[in-house]
């Protein structure tokens, strides 16, 4: 596939409002967050993450992006992150984590669906002057 059109379909697949993924819904999430994180074993650590997506299944919640100390994807459950801060305004989030990820997610498709209305509307504005 050609560099150019490839860019194109990484910037599309990026730039969702929502999906289904299985049983997953996938919303999309933009923001760089530290987290202390408990895994599995009950070992703690902080993690710096840049966010992506925010799946939402059967019994479970993760939060997946890059996480810049391992240099690569990684999806964090949201019941074991014990504190997030938006490393950007700062605001610091210790409970109710989930329900903070979820209104975060739910602004993030907002977003994009307002800026795809405005972009459709420019295309169809262009369109139309064209025609005339």
């Amino acid at each position: 596939m050609p560099a150019g059109r490839r860019a194109a379909s990484v910037e599309r697949r990026d730039a969702f409002l929502e999906r289904q993924d299985g049983a997953w819904r996938v919303l999309p999430i933009e923001g760089r967050f530290e987290i202390v994180y408990e895994d599995g074993n009950g070992a703690w650590s902080v993690r710096r993450l840049q966010a992506h997506e925010l799946k939402i299944g059967p019994g479970r919640v993760l939060v997946g992006g890059t996480d810049r100390d391992r240099d690569g994807y990684r999806g964090f459950r949201a019941d074991r992150i014990h504190r997030l801060t938006d490393r950007d305004t700062g605001e610091r989030v210790e409970r109710n984590i989930l329900d903070w990820l979820t209104r975060r997610a739910e602004g993030t498709r907002r977003a994009r669906a307002a800026a795809m209305r405005r972009a459709a509307g420019r295309a169809g504005r262009r369109s139309g002057a064209r025609a005339a």
